[in-house]
């Protein structure tokens, strides 16, 4: 999703004892959590891999920016080509589905080019796993039984609290817009036949809801705009949120939902003001994947000027040879270990900061984090 303008912070020391040193509590807490987590999918029989950091195609999100670096051959094979830091696994891991490997996670290390701020560093990990046969509910179900197996009960930034205890709230995007938005039908801006928003129409649906969305916004800015004012900072507070089914124009890798072509399934978890995860109920259609991959290209270009990467055709032979029904789900682990140390900026729980932004914080206890938990009970769970 996209976020707001990120300040540029100023250059500082790369590395000192002290600011090490003030960060240990929280990064044995999140060398712990790392340990749970390996622990929950194999036993849950995932299987860990590796996929690779540099590719043709870092990722194919629009509005996010990569690291490009040319590979120079000087032993003999290969060709001179462009080739970028991966912004997920995502593609890989799909790969991966087609050729029968089953379910599957990675802890992944992604670049993301310019991401600076508490919550954003331009190199982090994205925990991503992906299941053969599972439903988006199944998704939310596991994601949940993760969660509480590795978070303190209460956790929270600032002010902003939720208790991964309670049962996660689930809540429709229809119904977040209806709740938070004083009613507002955002459904009934989405063109049923071309799954397209209608920013004419948001405009006038929101009016309706005395909400303004500037004439400038196109439909996907005046969302992004409604979301990130009224919905974001309404959601993920006492307990966490699976906010679900996104409209279509937002779907991205998600399959439509086969009950209402405005929708897509597609969820995103929030907690204690943290975005932490997003998951799709898998696209395996290669025609519609390529036309949505085509329209991203084309407006990356346009919003920066820059040719960037192509499509990735791999992915797209991967999908004609046949990917079987599947949920994934990627999670900012960073976040994560955040809210299960009590960091407050994710300098805190990174080893070595690329870009470190601020000074060391006093040494701090960070609440106990729960142990992982018997095979028997991942086993068994779910």
């Amino acid at each position: 999703m996209p976020e707001a303008p990120i300040a540029t912070a100023a250059p500082r020391s790369a590395w000192t004892r002290e600011r090490l040193a003030a960060r240990l509590p929280f990064l044995r807490r999140r060398a712990a959590l790392t340990a749970a987590t390996r622990h929950f999918f194999t036993a849950r029989g995932y299987m860990e891999v590796e996929t690779p950091c540099l590719v043709p195609a870092p990722g194919m999100e629009v509005h996010l920016r990569g690291f490009e670096t040319q590979y120079r051959p000087h032993l003999g094979i290969g060709q001179d080509r462009t080739l970028w830091l991966r912004t997920s696994p995502e593609l890989a891991l799909k790969r991966l589905l087609v050729g029968g490997a089953g379910k599957v996670f990675e802890l992944a290390r992604v670049w993301r080019n310019g991401e600076a701020s508490p919550h954003h560093a331009p190199e982090f990990t994205m925990l991503e796993w992906y299941a053969p046969g599972m439903t988006l509910a199944g998704m939310m179900e596991e994601t949940e039984l993760l969660l509480r197996s590795l978070v303190p009960g209460l956790v929270g930034q600032g002010e902003v609290t939720a208790d991964f205890a309670l049962p996660f709230e689930r809540l429709t995007m229809a119904e977040a817009f209806s709740r938070h938005c004083r009613g507002l039908d955002i459904l009934g801006t989405i063109d049923a036949a071309t799954g397209e928003g209608d920013a004419a129409r948001l405009r006038v649906h929101a009016a309706k809801a005395r909400l303004h969305v500037p004439e400038s916004d196109s439909w996907e800015d005046g969302f992004f705009r409604l979301v990130m004012r009224y919905i974001e900072p309404a959601i993920g507070r006492g307990r966490p949120t699976f906010l679900t089914h996104w409209p279509t124009p937002q779907a991205a890798l998600a399959r439509r939902d086969p009950r209402d072509a405005r929708v897509a399934l597609r969820f995103e978890l929030f907690a204690a003001g943290l975005e932490l995860a997003n998951a799709f109920e898998e696209l395996t259609d290669p025609v519609e994947q390529r036309t949505r991959f085509e329209r991203d290209v084309a407006q990356r270009r346009a919003e920066t000027g820059e040719a960037g990467w192509d499509v990735d055709e791999d992915f797209l032979a991967a999908l004609e040879a046949g990917m079987p029904p599947a949920s994934g789900i990627a999670l900012g682990f960073d976040r994560l270990a955040m809210l299960a140390s009590g960091a407050t900026e994710i300098e805190d729980v990174l080893w070595l900061p690329a870009i470190p932004r601020s000074p060391p914080p006093a040494l701090a206890a960070p609440p106990k984090l729960l142990a992982a938990p018997a095979a028997s009970e991942t086993a068994s769970a779910g």
